[in-house]
């Protein structure tokens, strides 16, 4: 078993998993058909449970909701159809006698068009202090009809919009990377940086145990906004793409800031305050720039979640990270789901839509035995695939709103959780028939992920999840330490952790030999003693003495 000795009370987070909730689709406690904090406090006891150790909140502030609360208007509240204040205080405490951190989602980047900010930009006209807040310029042409320079947005369409000035008259434009419901923040107006260090103490103080950083590479472009060799480059890739927006150097020192700001309530009581960061960078080695000791704690490495399933792709995924982010101090941080990105059970199908599921309980059971973090995305736990075939008139991704297109369109990822029952809404949203329909609609096939139904089950991705949860809390050899990577059977990939710890995942279709005789304390599927069936992972205990090498 683990000690828990001082050191690692305080650094909790250095190999914690961690659970996503995206709010408005986790458990609805009102009838509204949106998820609120009241259903997250409810769901506290299954978290538990299921033996995470803490909770990630997407947005639940005050939002128009053109990006579903990633465009705040008030970064100090609780938009109503959540709750409020003191159901987010309620949710803490509840938490907290639970033994379950809380992180909150914050979006430094950019806020919403409706926040006071930026309706003063917009009544005070060009040249004043409001609109130096955000990036506000001329545009180009005779009459400057024309934007100021050629970037376009993640989620489509130019990256600028032109607004009327009060006169009436068209007027200047202002930068916004992602929808122009959300400009982007100008960091280099120091009064943007002072507010957000407000900001991190008034969540600070009402006791939440750190913040998951949105867009933690962008804050600062490229002070001269010229023109993109590649404008097209963040629409193509739905990625933080151009250089010239994202990854400028100068965003470290704000990190250095943020972390200063946590290390003051580190050292009032002992307790670490996470700074995890979503991090969209090309490489490892960038990557941890931004886990440097005085910067961020973590940073989603999202490589693993992109990665093809090949081992070869895998081994040297978790190789590279292993060794440049690792070696900052840090630990890595691995995920395989989150709110963005197609679930694992869909993504893995290759051309049989049967080998999905069997591949995603593989690569759980790989994640949770590298060395490091985790986190969870919501329901990955109860194998939910994709939802792929939603009708055009219910979508609500922005993405979709402004490009018509369908592609890495969002909401499939996003339907509300099934909890109990046969059929819509699945326990999901209170108050019987007076309760509005979740807002999106859940398909009949959820019946057979519904939670009621996995928990009975022994033999469903609940119970792989909660078993390996248990087995990475109880086993010595499991969260910090080495990997030791194994020879194996082509196709296979192997490792050891700690002393006799091994994990192997066959990414072939077909049985191999496995690497240690004997019946496994842990499969993601049925695993006879010798044998490792394809597109299955499995953790022995062995006395094996390994040769391979050391990340």
């Amino acid at each position: 078993m683990h000690i828990a000795t001082a050191a690692a009370t305080q650094h909790w987070w250095r190999d914690a998993v961690i659970y996503q909730v995206y709010v408005r689709s986790f458990l609805d406690s009102t009838g509204d058909g949106i998820g609120d904090l009241a259903g997250v406090r409810a769901g506290l006891p299954y978290l538990r449970k299921l033996g995470v150790d803490g909770i990630w909140l997407s947005p639940f502030y005050p939002s128009p909701h053109h990006d579903h609360g990633y465009d705040v208007a008030d970064y100090r509240g609780v938009d109503p159809v959540f709750g409020d204040l003191q159901e987010f205080d309620h949710l803490v405490a509840d938490a907290q006698r639970l033994g379950l951190k809380v992180l909150i989602d914050i979006v430094p980047n950019h806020c919403s068009s409706e926040h006071p900010w930026f309706r003063a930009a917009l009544a005070d006209g060009p040249g004043s202090e409001a609109r130096k807040r955000f990036h506000f310029a001329d545009g180009r042409g005779e009459n400057g009809e024309l934007p100021p320079n050629n970037w376009h947005a993640m989620f489509g369409g130019s990256a600028w919009s032109r607004v009327t000035e009060p006169d009436g008259e068209p007027g200047q434009w202002y930068l916004h990377l992602f929808t122009p419901e959300q400009p982007d923040l100008n960091w280099r107006d120091p009064v943007v940086a002072s507010t957000f260090d407000e900001i991190l103490r008034f969540w600070l103080d009402r006791g939440v145990d750190g913040f998951r950083i949105d867009v933690a590479a962008g804050l600062f472009k490229n002070a001269e906004l010229p023109d993109s060799p590649d404008p097209e480059a963040d629409e193509r890739a739905r990625d933080s793409v151009n250089p010239l927006a994202w990854n400028q150097p100068e965003v470290h020192e704000v990190w250095r800031q943020w972390r200063a700001v946590c290390e003051e309530y580190t050292a009032n009581d002992g307790h670490d305050r996470l700074l995890v960061g979503e991090v969209s960078v090309p490489t490892a080695r960038e990557h941890a720039e931004y886990v440097r000791p005085d910067e961020l704690h973590q940073a989603f490495f999202f490589d693993l979640l992109s990665a093809d399933w090949d081992h070869d792709a895998f081994r040297k995924t978790i190789s590279e990270a292993l060794t440049d982010i690792a070696g900052t101090g840090s630990t890595v941080t691995w995920v395989l789901n989150n709110h963005d990105q197609v679930r694992t059970v869909t993504r893995y199908e290759g051309e049989s839509t049967t080998v999905g599921p069997s591949r995603a309980r593989a690569a759980a059971l790989l994640m949770l035995a590298l060395p490091g973090a985790a986190y969870v995305y919501q329901g990955e736990e109860l194998g939910l695939p994709e939802v792929v075939d939603l009708p055009d008139d219910v979508l609500t991704d922005p993405i979709f709103r402004r490009t018509g297109s369908r592609l890495r369109v969002r909401d499939g990822c996003r339907v509300p959780l099934p909890w109990s029952g046969q059929a819509s809404p699945f326990g999901f949203t209170a108050g019987g028939d007076g309760a509005a329909r979740p807002w999106l609609p859940q398909p009949e096939w959820f019946a057979e992920h519904a939670t009621d139904r996995a928990l009975s089950d022994t033999r469903s991705f609940w119970h792989l999840y909660r078993d390996g949860l248990a087995l990475r809390r109880a086993l010595p050899q499991l969260g910090e330490g080495p990997l030791r990577w194994m020879e194996t059977e082509p196709g296979v990939l192997a490792f050891e952790r700690g002393d006799g710890l091994v994990c192997a995942v066959n990414f072939g279709l077909d049985p191999v030999p496995a690497p240690v005789a004997g019946t496994p304390l842990l499969s993601s599927g049925d695993c006879p003693p010798g044998i490792l069936p394809g597109s299955t992972a499995a953790w022995w205990i062995s006395d094996l003495s390994t040769k391979g090498t050391t990340s």
